[in-house]
């Protein structure tokens, strides 16, 4: 049996490193190659496979053209899963345009100059950020809703470019999958300022690590049908998957043993619009065609990510509601990114956050922010835009 190559970007991330797990467990029908950048932690991490011969690992960078050309020459199979992200891309917003298109144009580039570029199948990986900011009741949608990124959001305008650089490249077989949120154990660890950046009763229907790895793997099979490609399809673990921003904040914060947000939060530090998320009406229809789903149950699946955190994770029931504040409190303040440094010191961004010092002043208590429940049976038509 002839094996198929694959060429995997961002194969150290997140997406791309859950990717690489399940192709390496296809390896007797897939050779791997993944491009990476030359440091300790990548060589450390990438160690145990630099022996495989199914493995071929180019030690380079995607705004390098002649280092993706080296490690794309020859593949059958293209996912471009790397690029900047947040907490990066919030950080570093003008680096993160200049990667994010710039490692798409060299991909696509570098496909187009194989002598059999239209039997390639490209794969790019976008963002639910590319639909901007649709709070409740505008919080269902579809892939072909317009695209219309939320104000100081120049991730999801990287995203946008870098998806028109594949559909606009004249390629034979391309296809832009939206991520969502991803759940990891990661993520119940993580703290940053970004995280008061997002409102309460916004919303977001989450895609699984482990469902996402899956999918970057089962794009690569044979059986895929020929009508999949030269489309862009939103991905997503399904439907027990929708939450608003104030339910996953209560399930994150439960994992971990620790009081509700009301009692660790401050109502005011959260914003009150200019966020992405949307619940979908189309998501269903990428798992028939590809069949990523393990359908795992979302509070069993929030209790095995507490189980895989090191073991001092397990002892944050211990820490009281007000160590807890005093500890998240900077973030909301913190210059540049905080919401609470926005209200004295950036009205632009205060404005788009909140709307207006009114609307601000008018958070009072948990009350003014907490969202009604919202059915999560999906909408049967797109709302208009």
């Amino acid at each position: 049996m002839n094996k198929k190559t694959v060429f995997l970007t961002g194969g150290t991330g997140n997406m791309g490193w859950a990717g690489f797990q399940e192709l390496y467990k296809r390896r007797e029908r897939f050779n791997i190659r993944l491009l990476a950048r030359d440091s300790r932690k990548n060589r450390r991490l990438l160690g145990p496979y630099l022996s495989d011969p199914s493995v071929t690992i180019v030690w380079g960078d995607l705004m390098r053209y002649e280092d993706v050309l080296a490690a794309l020459s020859g593949a059958d199979y293209v996912l471009h899963v790397g690029g900047m992200v947040s907490p990066a891309a919030d950080y570093y917003p003008e680096k993160t345009l200049k990667v994010n298109v710039g490692s798409a144009e060299n991909v696509v580039k570098a496909i187009l100059a194989q002598p059999n570029a239209s039997e390639i199948k490209a794969v790019y990986i976008g963002s639910v950020a590319q639909y901007g900011d649709r709070n409740p009741p505008r919080h269902w949608g579809s892939a072909e809703d317009p695209q219309t990124p939320a104000a100081f959001d120049m991730y999801a305008l990287s995203k946008i470019r870098a998806e028109e650089v594949f559909a606009k490249s004249g390629l034979k077989n391309w296809v832009s999958l939206r991520q969502s949120g991803i759940l990891y154990p990661g993520i119940l660890s993580v703290v940053n300022p970004t995280a008061f950046h997002v409102p309460m009763g916004g919303v977001l229907e989450w895609a699984t690590i482990e469902d996402s790895g899956r999918l970057l793997a089962q794009v690569c099979e044979s059986w895929v049908p020929s009508d999949f490609w030269n489309k862009a399809y939103n991905i997503s673990s399904g439907e027990q998957y929708r939450m608003t921003n104030y339910e996953f904040m209560n399930r994150m914060l439960g994992a971990l043993g620790l009081p509700s947000p009301e009692k660790v939060f401050e109502p005011q530090w959260f914003a009150l619009r200019n966020f992405h998320g949307m619940w979908y009406t189309d998501a269903d229809r990428l798992d028939e065609i590809l069949h990523f789903r393990a359908n795992v149950p979302v509070d069993e699946y929030f209790a095995s990510m507490k189980s895989k955190l090191p073991w001092f994770y397990h002892l944050a029931f211990l820490a009281p509601a007000w160590a807890v504040k005093m500890f998240m409190k900077p973030f909301a303040f913190e210059k540049g990114l905080g919401t609470q440094w926005w209200v004295e010191n950036d009205p632009e961004r205060f404005k788009a956050y909140y709307g207006s010092r009114k609307a601000y002043d008018a958070i009072r208590s948990w009350d003014s922010i907490r969202p009604e429940p919202l059915s999560k049976k999906s909408a049967t038509q797109p709302v208009d835009s």
